[in-house]
């Protein structure tokens, strides 16, 4: 195994993204600490109403990102798993918050490791400080004034004002 060449790692990090938060970021980091690189996966048609569009998310996470070399993003079609797949992902890399995503977490993850055995999913527990953020709870705060500025990336707290507050 010591003279074994290491396979490439790549770790699938799908969200919305609407917008990517600190907590994201702090995710995207841990992730990069156990992969070769991170793909940032937003979804082209999501099910909720976006604040931003799919263009839009893409630009404020290569913008957010860009002087991380492993680190790219991508817009995706369909199934999470496939596309995964697709790009020879080793691994999907989810965030937990609450007890209440974990449980839909885990119904998903068990229904990806039956369409896509060989895909892992690696789940990580928020940290600390990022327990309670949310998109839609930021959202919220801007609507009313409030600052946002410790929760995201400045990039991210002048795109949703300039949305939310005109």
């Amino acid at each position: 195994m010591g003279n074994a060449k290491r396979k490439h790692r790549l770790a699938l990090f799908p969200a919305s993204f609407d917008p990517i938060t600190n907590g994201h970021l702090d995710l995207v980091q841990r992730s990069r600490l156990l992969f070769d690189e991170v793909v940032l996966a937003v979804a082209k048609n999501v099910s909720k109403s976006a604040t931003f569009n799919t263009q839009e998310r893409v630009e404020i996470l290569r913008d957010v990102t860009s002087e991380m070399d492993d680190v790219s993003v991508r817009i995706f079609d369909g199934l999470v798993v496939h596309y995964a797949e697709e790009l020879g992902a080793s691994a999907i890399v989810r965030g937990l918050r609450m007890m209440s995503d974990f449980e839909y977490e885990f119904e998903m993850a068990l229904m990806n490791k039956h369409l896509a055995p060989k895909v892992e999913i690696v789940f990580f527990m928020t940290s600390q400080e990022y327990l309670y953020v949310s998109s839609s709870r930021l959202k919220e705060l801007v609507r009313f004034g409030a600052s946002i500025d410790e929760f995201v990336p400045p990039v991210v707290a002048k795109a949703l004002k300039r949305k939310l507050q005109s």
